[in-house]
């Protein structure tokens, strides 16, 4: 069957929505209608829009860690002390591995073995598995809203379970929970399992349930030009917003140039509200998500903090809505509550020094702006030009034909073609283009720009570059510059 970018038919929504729900045992909890009126008697502070919305009118960044572990008591006893101890205005829900790969019954085991060794056995929650008593107790043992995050191709089954359990904000997209995750699910099966997780969100909200939706911004989390990353949330935000979807978070993944960072928050949100705009979603609300650095880490706690602190200081200058919090255990594999902890208070309290200072506009700034601006138009007018204007048939030949194209992306469906790496101030440049659709001036200008860093390194620009622009930060340092 050809997916075209079409709202879902209700008849047939519903009708998928039997069968997905037959997908395991805990199906059977979700009754729609109670989910509803559930959703309706959470108190206002727990509400992820609300909380959004008041902090963006009023340039406020907010704070969330990533957190999850197998059992719902400790879950919840991790989320309260993040809360208390770590200062979170904002909490999440990690969704385990075997939930994102659709293995419950693997899930089922580790949380067996969870019991039996008196430790998570998962690297996170898994919501599927509980089912919707235990997600509702998860949701309600805090004050704030909780976000289900997890990383799921086919996250269906896992919108049904954790919505109708109470949590407000849902993430994820056909795109960023695939191609940089996954390697041989095609690209039109996630669009279409996304297309439902979207028309769920739509439905609840056409009862009256505000659900915040946030596509995955880092995509494969190193070296990502803001162009790519921006296209990707445009398209997601379009597909989702033509579901019904009404709440959107779009994010983008630090890079280390403040400038630059600063320019694709300020530009995201821009051209996220005039292609919203131009396709007739004028009432769809967007805020912006900042992710600190995603990278390597160096092992070094106090050089961490330096690279938290860098993040949380790009973060709030760029007015992002809300901030994802590293932790100075990152180097070193999943972080201790303490460690988590301590990130958020680091992040804390540079958002709290600067929350009112901004950052001048400048010649740079201007120009950054305008390139990221530049170069995401042209890929996504080619995308709809390869569909014949339908988003969905574009994105699926634009993977095809490599004019979409994520660095460093696991997937066989994605061309890999394009290679970035680091001018000599530490903006992520393009290497290689691969396929993408930029004009003559724009490849001249970042090859001017690479240019510049070669004859001050006294090399070559060549591959070298980008490996060791990727090690850079573990390092020490921005730009992986030679010894």
């Amino acid at each position: 069957m050809t997916i075209k970018d079409k709202r879902l038919d209700e008849e047939l929504f519903l009708k998928e929505r039997e069968e997905v729900l037959k997908a395991w045992p805990t199906g059977k909890e979700v009754d729609f209608d109670e989910a509803v009126a559930y959703h309706k008697s959470i108190p206002e502070e727990r509400i992820m829009v609300n909380t959004l919305m008041k902090a963006d009118q009023v340039g406020k960044t907010l704070i969330q860690p990533r957190a999850g572990v197998a059992l719902p008591e400790e879950h919840i006893g991790l989320l309260q002390y993040l809360r208390e101890e770590g200062e979170a205005d904002l909490l999440p829900t990690t969704i385990d591995s075997y939930t994102r790969q659709n293995q419950y019954r693997e899930a089922e085991n580790g949380i067996k073995e969870s019991r039996e060794m008196g430790r998570s056995m998962l690297n996170g929650f898994p919501a599927v598995n509980h089912g919707v008593k235990v997600c509702r107790q998860v949701n309600e043992a805090v004050n704030v809203p909780v976000q289900v995050r997890h990383g799921t191709p086919d996250a269906r089954l896992l919108a049904e379970i954790t919505l109708a359990g109470g949590f407000t904000d849902f993430e994820g997209g056909g795109i960023s929970y695939n191609i940089p995750y996954a390697k041989s699910v095609a690209i039109e099966d996630t669009i279409r399992y996304w297309q439902y997780v979207d028309r769920l969100v739509g439905y609840y909200q056409e009862h009256g349930v505000n659900i915040n939706r946030e596509p995955f911004g880092p995509l494969t989390g190193t070296l990502v030009p803001p162009s790519i990353s921006h296209s990707v949330a445009i398209i997601e935000a379009l597909l989702a917003a033509r579901q019904g979807v009404k709440y959107l978070s779009l994010g983008y993944g630090q890079n280390g140039n403040l400038i630059q960072d600063v320019a694709a928050i300020q530009s995201l949100r821009e051209l996220a509200r005039d292609y919203l705009d131009k396709f007739g979603y004028d009432d769809v609300m967007v805020t912006t998500v900042f992710h600190q650095w995603m990278g390597g880490f160096p092992q070094d706690e106090s050089k961490a903090y330096a690279v938290i602190s860098w993040g949380a200081a790009a973060a709030s200058l760029s007015r992002a809505t809300k901030v994802i919090v590293k932790t100075p255990h990152e180097a070193m594999g999943i972080p201790t509550k303490e460690a988590n902890a301590a990130g958020l208070k680091t992040t804390k309290q540079i958002v709290n020094m600067l929350q009112d200072q901004g950052l001048e506009q400048t010649h740079n700034m201007d120009e950054e702006k305008e390139m990221i601006i530049r170069e995401t138009e042209q890929i996504l007018n080619r995308v709809l030009e390869l569909g014949d204007g339908d988003l969905v048939q574009g994105t699926v030949r634009a993977f095809s034909a490599g004019v979409m194209d994520i660095p460093f992306a696991p997937s066989k469906h994605n061309a890999g073609q394009v290679l970035p790496a680091r001018d000599n101030q530490g903006a992520v440049r393009y290497l290689n283009f691969g396929n993408l659709p930029f004009s003559h001036d724009v490849k001249e200008y970042h090859r001017e720009k690479l240019s510049e860093r070669g004859q001050v390194e006294d090399r070559e620009v060549d591959f070298q570059m980008v490996i060791d622009d990727i090690y850079a930060i573990g390092k020490g340092m921005l730009v992986g510059r030679p010894r």
